[in-house]
């Protein structure tokens, strides 16, 4: 299968590579701790699955299984150099509760995917680091998705930056922002009143904003009772 060139992209510039297939990328040791702990109001003594769109390296994900085992974790990832690398990691680090890694597009209707189907309502959906390396479309279809198939109360949780008001938050974020958009015109810092717009027509809250180390935030949306 051949990854839609719309997905975020781990090069070989941010990420090495283990001899037994693990991606590694460098932004791990930073940021899971803080990530982990924003997750934690939303996760923290609930059951049931939490999927994640656009795993990636699939480090994250491992860890968190690790660190909330009463959630059953599905990472997931249109590309397929990505599913390796999350079996590496899930061998390594040997949770029962993470699942084989799902071949989903963001921008696509992936709640009519027959694997999400089976997974019945989710109580979260996860995405760090996408919306902003990927077209809107892809924001629009995570978000679209998250609204289907989440239970009520449950929580479509974004990591990331964001413009506010539609200023950034920070120099960094909007140098990062104009990089971005050089490197591909459909990419770039997304505004959170956008998302916040895509989640009300979608069934979910307004956003539940966590501050981040280096101008990042964690943006929930839950779904509201259907």
């Amino acid at each position: 299968m051949t990854a839609p060139r719309h997905i975020a992209r781990y090069s070989p510039d941010n990420t090495a590579a283990e001899a037994d297939g693990r991606l590694r990328s460098p932004s791990f040791e930073r940021n899971f701790a803080p990530i982990r702990d924003a997750l934690r109001p939303y996760l923290d003594g609930q059951a049931g699955t939490v999927l994640e769109i656009g795993s990636g390296t699939g480090q994250h994900i491992a860890h968190w299984a690790g660190e909330l085992p009463g959630l059953a974790w599905v990472p997931s990832d249109i590309d397929p150099r990505h599913h390796a690398s999350i079996a590496a990691w899930a061998a390594t680090v040997g949770c029962a509760n993470l699942a084989e890694p799902l071949f989903l597009d963001a921008a696509a209707d992936w709640a009519d995917d027959p694997a999400v189907r089976a997974l019945g309502e989710v109580t979260a959906v996860l995405c760090c680091n996408v919306i902003h390396i990927a077209p809107w479309a892809v924001a629009e279809g995570i978000v679209r998705g998250a609204g289907r198939v989440l239970a009520p109360g449950g929580a479509l949780i974004l990591y990331g930056p964001f413009r506010e008001g539609g200023r950034h938050t920070g120099a960094g974020n909007a140098s990062f922002d104009a990089s971005l958009r050089a490197e591909n015109p459909d990419w770039g810092v997304r505004d959170l009143d956008g998302v916040a717009a895509l989640a009300a027509a979608a069934g979910l809250g307004p956003a539940r904003i966590t501050r981040m180390p280096s101008n990042n935030l964690v943006v929930a949306f839950a779904r509201q009772t259907r």
